[in-house]
């Protein structure tokens, strides 16, 4: 009798303790739950605070650019200002040396006139062969100086077709296709041809 007693009274302790147990396990699952929550927010924390630098970085890289595209678009307009300014004055320079040069051959060419009025001022019986002739080597003279040549092909010299303007063809005893006779001088400057020289054209015997 005594024993069973005994056992009955055990029981109940035992249920006690199971359920002393329960508690402290839920205790424990609810600690290490607020441990993951933190690590979790401090692991935000971290990568948000990482991400912010990056942002920033990015950030100053473009600001950093935007200000070389500033600098390179300011550079560019002054550069098109410089070249719209240099042409300007280019051509400027180039007026007034056409205009000096022109200036200067006039300043010539006056001469050549002033010597044609001189051999019309003569008495209308007078021989003004001899002051034709100096205009002439005058005239001459200024061309030479301008680096014009005279293009007047000799006789029986070949046709150039690109110095030479052919009027006509004619019977001559120079050889056929050569220069008969030059009805025209012409005059090139520099390599170039101002006015061809106008010849005849042998056709032969």
């Amino acid at each position: 009798m005594t024993d069973e007693a005994d056992v009955e009274r055990d029981e109940p302790a035992e249920a006690t303790d199971a359920a002393d147990g329960g508690d402290d396990a839920d205790s424990g699952d609810d600690a290490d739950g607020g441990r993951d929550i933190d690590g979790l927010a401090a692991d935000v924390a971290r990568h948000d605070e990482a991400l912010a630098r990056e942002v920033a970085a990015l950030e100053r890289e473009a600001a950093e650019a935007a200000e070389r595209v500033e600098e390179l678009e300011d550079s560019l307009r002054r550069t098109k200002a410089d070249f719209r300014n240099y042409k300007k004055r280019a051509k400027k320079r180039q007026e007034q040396e056409k205009a000096r040069a022109t200036e200067r051959l006039v300043g010539r060419l006056t001469e050549v006139r002033d010597n044609l009025v001189r051999a019309l001022d003569q008495e209308a019986d007078a021989d003004i062969r001899p002051g034709v002739e100096s205009t002439l080597e005058t005239f001459d003279r200024v061309l030479g100086e301008e680096d014009v040549e005279v293009i007047d092909p000799e006789p029986g010299e070949a046709v150039d077709p690109e110095r030479h303007e052919v009027m006509m063809r004619v019977d001559s005893d120079r050889p056929e296709g050569t220069v008969a006779d030059v009805f025209k001088q012409g005059y090139e400057a520099a390599d170039r041809v101002i006015e061809p020289a106008q010849v005849t054209v042998s056709e032969g015997e």
